[in-house]
């Protein structure tokens, strides 16, 4: 009875990792993308330059940067320029959830 026992748990704990995967993604419908775009370009930022950060999604942003509220519904997500590449954060958790080029 334990030889089964082991593999369920195993599999179990490999769906929980899953389900934690997933609900950390972000989604951004194509609506919401548009009219973030759409904001950003009328509310232009001045471009900072970061050394050793990298402009991926999930990459974590220093402290010192200042994020700027997006003024769009259902959209919580702030953003800011960075090497001339406009990129929506997280405030919470200060991490990149899209890079709009």
């Amino acid at each position: 009875m334990k030889t089964h026992l082991v593999p369920a748990a195993a599999g179990l704990a490999l769906l929980a990792g899953v389900g934690v995967a997933t609900a950390d993604q972000v989604i951004i419908t194509p609506e919401q993308q548009t009219v973030v775009r759409e904001y950003v370009e009328r509310h232009p930022l001045a471009s900072i330059s970061l050394l050793g950060v990298e402009l991926n999604v999930g990459s974590t942003l220093p402290d010192t940067v200042e994020l700027h509220p997006i003024e769009v519904p259902d959209v919580e997500y702030r953003y800011v320029v960075v090497d001339d590449r406009t990129v929506l954060v997280d405030p919470g958790t200060r991490r990149i959830v899209q890079v709009i080029d």
